[in-house]
């Protein structure tokens, strides 16, 4: 499936200087996930968006045209081209691969981000209280996190000497930043591994393998969605202590996940939508800040994996999972 398409009502819809109706009448919204839409998580966040529908006065089958659409990381520049050229009223970006591509794409049509890390930082918007230009949204994880995840991961896993950082090429710089700083002041050593694809994670996980007091911080991006079971898979099979940004991943098997609720900040993102169709400048619209991180701790994998789970640790958990 290549695309969804749906149709609700806004209440209300005054034009935006730099926008471009797509067609007469109805408003568009174009909503790049960045993943295969046949991905359960995907359809997560698509059920997610719609559930902010209601309350912003959107009613499905009216007025408002909303077009989901999906690719793989070598495909991301072709659709974001396309899905500008159709000149929809607002993009909705989900992730920062997404976001690449739809800022080569365009300067003018507003966008609405979302599971960006550190957007002033690597230059997005100007700055979080005033963005500027065509771009506005709701951030993830500040360059501090990468840190963060680094002091959770050697808590549980106090062995660890290294840790491989798994990411998207060329994003989450000040992240990985800052897990190289904290991995310094504990004598560690922390390992960049840009990947994009399975063939990218099975070759830079495997170069681990018989290395158990190496880690895994695997950093966020929709791209590794749909290779969360291979990530999961190579983790456990390889005896290597990770952490995850999203739930998801604990709930599916990972050790354990310190982030965001990403389902919220997409329901979230819808909020911001209505506001640029009623007349907003994306420009004047602040970045929205996490305002909850959530602690997942899987006991399971952690027996499996030989490691006791410090008191402390399980008394910050928001859940733990037996």
């Amino acid at each position: 499936m290549r695309r969804r398409e749906f149709l609700a009502l806004v209440g209300g819809t005054a034009a935006w200087p730099f926008a471009v109706r797509a067609r007469q009448g109805n408003p568009t919204i174009a909503v790049i996930m960045g993943s295969s839409a046949n991905e359960v998580q995907a359809q997560r966040l698509v059920k997610a968006f719609e559930s902010a529908w209601p309350e912003v006065g959107w009613v499905e089958g009216r007025n408002i045209h909303v077009d989901y659409r999906w690719a793989e990381p070598s495909q991301m520049r072709a659709l974001a081209a396309e899905v500008v050229a159709a000149a929809p009223d607002v993009i909705v970006a989900n992730g920062t691969s997404v976001l690449n591509a739809v800022r080569e794409a365009t300067s003018s049509i507003p966008v609405v981000f979302v599971g960006i890390s550190d957007p002033e930082g690597v230059g997005i918007v100007a700055n979080l209280a005033r963005p500027g230009g065509n771009m506005t949204g709701l951030a993830n994880f500040e360059p501090s996190m990468g840190g963060k995840w680094l002091q959770v991961l050697k808590e549980i896993a106090p062995h660890l000497t290294r840790v491989g950082v798994l990411r998207v090429p060329k994003t989450h710089v000040r992240i990985l930043q800052s897990i190289r700083d904290t991995a310094a002041s504990s004598a560690m050593e922390a390992i960049d591994c840009p990947v994009l694809d399975a063939a990218g994670i099975r070759e830079a996980v495997g170069a681990f393998d018989g290395q158990q007091s190496t880690g895994l911080i695997i950093l966020p991006d929709p791209v590794f969605s749909p290779l969360r079971s291979l990530i999961l898979e190579l983790a456990a099979n390889q005896h290597h202590p990770a952490i995850y940004p999203f739930r998801n991943y604990a709930e599916e098997g990972g050790l354990l996940c310190y982030g965001i609720n990403i389902l919220d900040q997409v329901r979230r993102s819808a909020f911001y939508v209505d506001k640029i169709l009623r007349g907003a400048r994306p420009g004047d619209l602040p970045v929205q800040a996490p305002t909850k991180f959530e602690l997942v701790i899987n006991l399971k994998t952690a027996k499996a994996l030989g490691l006791e789970v410090p008191a402390t640790l399980l008394a910050r958990a928001d859940e733990v999972i037996e």
